[in-house]
């Protein structure tokens, strides 16, 4: 009975979490639909506030519910870059706006393409002759670049500027997987196709390296580029050259050394740097702070885009491709793909696809592919922009274009297939499990993950991936007009940044997204009149809605992370990140996957997704999962 007892009252204890579970969601999706839509509320004349809590991304992610509600932290927040570009655009012309203060306190970095665009609308703002004033804790490398475009930088005096540049290390794990006798199967069609090494070998192979050096000296060039525009007196060198002597120059006060260096202007704390605002945007007594302010979501929704003209199609790719109805934040193969049939009788004069991503399932990248062809067959015009990538699975979802446009730190390219799969007939074999049967062709019970793969299993894998990258190389060669064998020379999984992708023929034309739409106009017919831009989206669910909707609320009451003090809590932070890419990295060899086109190089954005599972529609994955069935 005492048995019985504690059995029905743990039964009891999970009928009541489960209740308080379902209870706390329901009052959240009640709230988020009293509070579905912003309100675009008063606008004060003084300062455009924008608090970049989180990252800056092609696209927001959805939040998942459950996830935030069993979670003892919020999700980092997400500002789409192209609504800041809009909101400062705005600023620029409107009089009620004095001063544009961006508060980078936790700010979590962004690609840099959309740095560089948002530092131009900056630069607008500026040169309409209105301050820009920035504040952090403590500067990182994307915060130092987008500060860099405001007329005057604050930092705390207990922080700093910290500037590290692109590249660093990766985990391999051959010799763990090695050490518990784990067989990783890996298939690969590319040179340079360098995923899997991590589970291959124990470091970087030539061909990664340089492919690596490549990309990160482009970026790194491009980034100084950028810093010595619009901030001429920076003199990043003192900094990265030698970090132990400028360290020392300062006495380890790294406020003192980001001032030495040109990266700041004023040291101050938040209350002295507040009260500097409120000389220019004027002092509001009953507000939450001390200076008249409107914050983002509010000025967006006060100043709603008003469509005219011609109308261009959008559609976004951004992040990591899969299969299925993932996303927005995930490229979802199926959802993409029925945004596009949904909307192919809207009378678009033109397409532009905008593309964010890494690449994933080579499956939903045909998907989305086939979907795009479908405008084309309808002799509706096709023109891709490319963001901060568009590499791998990225560049599949490129080839119908009839124009690309890249910028000169996209990475595009990594044009090859792979895919790991794991067995485990080794390590049982340590501890004295063994296997035997009757097979009646050399497929029977294949793959079997417990007692290893026959070579046939082994031997069409291996083709199954070739020639996912015979399509791959042929799509490419079609689109750039020119032949496989020729392609197939500048592919091989290898990555380019922008310009040199623009000399070899991968794209185009170098260019934003304005230069990709006004092209698009041009190839429909539009003429000398007017445009407008229509992108192509989903309902948002009410508690992204909901979440999304905190960004308008004062600071003390949104969520959100911690963001980073000094330059001990930056170190932690980037332990953090270091500590997820590794988790995420094991995860992709021991999840569900097919066929992938990902690319292993493309920086990736503080709380973006990694590679997950996806369901099975390949030849690989259909093995992939019945290596599990009964």
């Amino acid at each position: 009975m005492t048995f019985a007892r504690k059995i029905w009252k743990l039964l009891v204890g999970v009928k009541d979490a489960l209740a308080l579970i379902f209870l706390l969601l329901f009052f959240a999706l009640l709230y988020a639909a009293l509070t579905a839509r912003p309100s675009a509320g008063k606008i004060e004349n003084g300062a455009l506030l924008l608090e970049l809590d989180g990252n800056i991304v092609e696209e927001k992610s959805n939040i998942d519910s459950l996830k935030l509600l069993m979670s003892t932290e919020a999700p980092a927040g997400e500002y789409q870059a192209r609504d800041i570009e809009r909101a400062l655009a705005l600023a620029a012309t409107d009089s009620r706006i004095k001063v544009v203060v961006l508060d980078l306190s936790r700010f979590l970095g962004g690609g840099m393409v959309h740095i560089e665009e948002i530092g131009k609308s900056l630069d607008a703002v500026r040169k309409a002759g209105k301050p820009v004033l920035a504040f952090a804790n403590a500067y990182a490398d994307d915060g130092v670049q987008l500060a860099a475009h405001a007329s005057e930088v604050w930092v705390d005096p207990m922080g700093g500027a910290f500037v590290a540049g692109p590249g660093g290390n990766h985990l391999y794990f051959k010799g763990l997987i090695d050490r518990f006798k784990v067989n990783a199967h890996v298939y690969r069609a590319g040179t340079y196709k360098s995923f899997v090494e991590p589970y291959i070998r124990s470091d970087m192979s030539p061909a990664a390296r340089e492919a690596y050096q490549d990309i990160y000296g482009a970026l790194w060039s491009g980034y100084k580029a950028d810093i010595a525009r619009a901030r001429p007196q920076a003199r990043l060198d003192q900094m990265t050259g030698d970090p132990i002597a400028w360290a020392k120059a300062s006495g380890g006060d790294f406020a003192q050394g980001a001032k030495a260096s040109g990266l700041v202007d004023r040291i101050g704390d938040r209350t002295e740097f507040e009260n500097r605002v409120a000389e220019i945007a004027g002092k509001d007594e009953n507000g939450d702070l001390p200076y008249k302010a409107t914050r983002l979501q509010p000025w967006l929704a006060a100043n709603p885009e008003k469509g005219e003209g011609a109308k261009i199609g959008v559609v976004t790719i951004a992040g990591e491709i899969v299969d299925g109805d993932a996303g927005p934040g995930q490229a979802g193969g199926d959802r993409i793909a029925d945004l596009l049939d949904d909307n192919i009788d809207e009378g678009f004069k033109a397409l532009v696809v905008r593309v964010d991503s890494p690449g994933g399932s080579a499956m939903a990248a045909e998907r989305i592919r086939r979907a795009i062809e479908r405008y084309k067959a309808r002799k509706i015009p096709i023109v891709v922009s490319m963001g901060n990538m568009a590499a791998s699975g990225g560049y599949w979802v490129a080839t119908p274009g009839q124009q690309i446009f890249a910028q000169p730190e996209t990475i595009t390219g990594s044009i090859g297939v792979f895919a790991v799969v794991t067995s485990f007939e080794k390590t049982l074999a340590d501890y004295g499990v063994t296997s035997d049967g009757v097979t009646t062709t050399p497929l029977s019970g294949q793959p079997d993950v417990f007692a290893g793969f026959t070579p046939e299993v082994e031997g069409m894998l291996q083709a199954s991936i070739e020639s996912t990258y015979r399509k791959f190389v042929g799509l490419s060669a079609a689109a750039r007009k020119t032949t496989p064998e020729k392609l197939d020379a500048i592919a091989q999984g290898r990555v380019w940044p922008g310009e040199e992708a623009r000399r070899i023929g991968l794209v185009d034309k170098i260019g934003n997204l304005d230069a990709a739409l006004a092209e698009a106009a041009r190839l429909g017919g539009v003429g000398n009149g007017k445009f407008q831009a229509v992108y192509l989206k989903g309902e948002e669910d009410s508690i992204t809605r909901f979440v999304n909707g905190l960004t308008s609320k004062p600071q003390q009451a949104r969520l959100g992370g911690m963001g980073a003090y000094d330059f001990a809590s930056l170190v932690s932070l980037r332990r953090d990140q270091q500590a997820d890419r590794a988790m995420q990295q094991l995860t992709a060899m021991l999840s569900t996957r097919g066929a992938q086109a990902y690319c292993l190089e493309c920086p990736v954005v503080t709380g973006s997704a990694q590679p997950r599972g996806a369901k099975a529609i390949s030849l690989l994955e259909t093995f992939s999962r019945l290596a599990g069935r009964d």
